[in-house]
C-alpha cells in the first residue's frame, strides 16, 4: 500500500492547479492520477483562444493554458501518474487504480482531491429521433478530431445546442472550408456567452434558430439531412413549423454532465449541479474528501475552474493541519427564485476564511434586477444586474462579518425590479 498525504485524481486543469497550490501550503506527498497520456485534459484540444483573462491578463490558446501549468508541476517536482484509471475511492480514502505499466495499485490517501471534468451529452442521452446513421457527433468530439488529429468529420454541417462549444465549432468548421448551415437551440435564448455568439455566429452569418430542436435525422448508411421544428414553451413541437437541411454533419452541443461516478458509492449528497454537495472549502460531506472544477458544476471559464481549485487545495491543507473542525454554526446556502444553483450549498462560519465566494447561475436571463443575499429576512448583500443570462457563472465575493449567526439559511435570490 502507497501512503499519500494527497491524491489528486484528474490531470487537467484544476488537478493541476490544486497541486501547484497545495504545494504553496507546504504539503509535499502529493500524487495526480491522470488517466489519459498526458496532462491538460480537454485544453488540449482547445487551439481557440479566449483562456487566461483573469488569470494571466492575457489571451491564450487552451494548450498554451495547460503549458504554463503542467510546465509548474514539473517544476515544483509534483509526482504525477499517466495512463492511470482511478475505478474506486473508499470511504476511508483508499484510491485505487490500474495502469498497463503497474497493474492495480491501492493508495492510501490523508486528503483527496476529485478533478474529474465533465463529459457531454450524446445522441442517445436526448433520444433524438429518426435512424441512426453515422455522421452524428459531439461537438466535443469533432474538436478533437480537427484539432488534435487534422482530421474535418463533415462538409455540410448543422449544429445542436448553442453551448460555448457549440458555437465554437461553428466558426472552426467554417474556418476549415465546411458550410455550417445554422445552429438550433432548444431554448428561446443562446446558451453560450454573448462574445462567443458574436464571434463565432454573427461575424460568419450562421443563422440561430431559438427555440427550435433537431425532429428527426434522416439516412441510412450516413446521414443525409436533419429536420428541426420550432417548439412552444412546454417543448412541444409547433405544426407545420419544420425546416429540412441537407447535411452529412450533425454536431450536438447539448449539454455537460459532471464525471464524478466515483463519488456514487460514498453515499454522500448531491445537488441540482449533478456534483458533490459541498462546504465553503469545496468538500464534500465525508472529511478529507474534496471536489472542484467542472466534476462539481460546470463553469464558463477554465480561470475560474483554477480559482476553485485553489479553494479546494486550501481546504486540503486545512484538513491535513487539522483546522477544520465543522463545529459551531453552520449555514444551509440554498438557490431562492429566479437562482438555478448556488455553490457551496454549507458554510461551517467558524472554519471559514474571511472572504467567503458564492457562485451561481440564474434559471433564465433576467434585465433590470437585484441579486439578494438573505440570511432569513435580513439582506446581507444586494446587487443590481441591468443584465444577466444562465450561461455567465455569476461569484460573489463576501465578508465573513457579514455573517451575523441570526437564522441557519442564506438565501441567494433575484428581485425583479417594478
Amino acid at each position: 500500500m502507497i501512503n499519500k498525504d494527497l491524491v489528486i485524481i484528474g490531470g487537467g486543469s484544476a488537478g493541476m492547479a490544486a497541486a501547484i497550490e497545495a504545494v504553496k501550503h507546504g504539503i509535499k506527498n502529493i500524487i495526480i492520477l491522470e488517466k489519459n497520456d498526458y496532462l491538460g485534459g480537454i485544453l488540449n484540444q482547445c487551439i481557440h483562444n479566449g483562456f487566461g483573462l483573469h488569470e494571466f491578463n492575457e489571451e491564450l490558446t487552451g494548450p498554451e493554458f495547460m503549458t504554463r501549468f503542467s510546465d509548474e508541476v514539473k517544476k515544483e517536482h509534483i509526482e504525477y501518474r499517466l495512463n492511470s484509471n482511478v475505478i474506486n475511492i473508499s470511504k476511508d480514502k483508499v484510491v485505487s487504480y490500474t495502469s498497463a505499466k503497474e497493474g492495480f495499485v491501492n493508495i492510501q490517501a490523508k486528503a483527496i482531491i476529485l478533478t474529474t471534468g465533465c463529459y457531454e451529452r450524446s445522441q442517445g442521452a436526448i433520444q433524438i429521433p429518426g435512424s441512426r446513421p453515422s455522421g452524428v457527433y459531439t461537438a466535443g468530439q469533432a474538436q478533437l478530431y480537427l484539432n488534435t488529429y487534422g482530421y474535418l468529420v463533415g462538409k455540410r454541417v448543422f449544429i445542436l445546442g448553442s453551448g460555448d462549444i457549440g458555437l465554437i465549432m461553428a466558426r472552426r468548421m467554417t474556418l476549415e472550408g465546411a458550410k455550417v448551415l445554422g445552429v438550433a437551440e432548444l431554448m428561446p435564448y443562446s446558451a453560450g456567452l454573448n462574445r462567443n455568439i458574436v464571434q463565432c455566429l454573427k461575424d460568419f452569418d450562421i443563422p440561430l434558430y431559438l427555440s427550435h430542436t433537431v425532429k428527426e435525422v434522416v439516412g441510412k448508411s450516413h446521414l443525409e439531412k436533419v429536420i428541426i421544428a420550432k417548439v412552444d414553451e412546454k417543448f412541444n413541437f409547433v405544426p407545420n413549423t419544420e425546416i429540412e437541411f441537407d447535411v452529412d454533419t450533425l454536431l450536438l452541443s447539448v449539454g455537460l454532465i459532471p464525471n464524478c461516478n466515483l463519488f456514487n458509492n460514498l453515499g454522500i449528497s448531491f445537488s441540482k449541479t449533478r456534483g458533490a454537495l459541498v462546504n465553503q472549502d469545496m468538500e464534500a460531506e465525508i472529511p478529507g474528501i474534496f471536489t472542484a472544477g467542472n466534476v462539481l458544476h460546470v463553469h464558463d471559464l477554465v480561470d475560474y475552474v483554477v480559482s476553485e481549485a485553489r479553494e479546494a487545495a486550501n481546504g486540503a491543507s486545512k484538513y491535513l493541519n487539522g483546522c477544520l473542525k465543522h463545529l459551531g454554526f453552520v449555514y444551509d446556502i440554498k438557490p431562492g427564485e429566479g437562482i438555478g444553483y448556488v455553490v457551496p450549498q454549507k458554510l461551517f462560519i467558524e472554519d471559514a476564511d474571511e472572504i467567503i465566494s458564492l457562485k451561481f447561475r440564474v434559471a433564465h436571463p433576467f434585465k433590470d434586477i437585484n441579486i439578494l443575499i438573505k440570511e432569513g429576512k435580513r439582506i446581507i448583500k444586494k446587487i443590481y444586474k441591468p443584465a444577466i443570462i444562465p450561461s455567465e457563472m455569476e461569484i460573489v465575493k463576501l465578508n465573513k462579518s457579514l455573517f451575523l449567526k441570526e437564522n441557519q439559511e442564506i438565501l441567494v435570490m433575484v428581485e425583479e425590479k417594478k
